[in-house]
């Protein structure tokens, strides 16, 4: 079972990889607004690189869903909470 704090860790290690961008510091309220890179192609990056990392398919409509990044913590650690 993986705790938030690991979940936001590995997170935090996608999105820097994801965008190139070692300084970025995810928080709850982020979101493609607070990356300029942040488009629909580093989007879908981004969600594959996720599911990969955590080993999770992740439905269009769960992604759709989200917000923010506060809430993909939350969704990924109610599935790790799952398995």
């Amino acid at each position: 079972m993986a705790n938030e704090q690991n979940i936001r860790e590995r997170l935090n290690r996608i999105f820097q990889e994801t965008f190139d961008d070692d300084s970025i510091s995810i928080h709850d309220n982020m979101t493609a607004e607070d990356i300029d890179e942040w488009d629909s192609v580093s989007h879908i990056s981004l969600v594959l690189a996720v599911e990969n990392e955590f080993n999770i398919r992740l439905s269009a409509a769960a992604v759709g869903k989200l917000s923010n990044v506060g809430e993909m913590v939350r969704l990924l650690t109610e599935m790790s909470d799952g398995q």
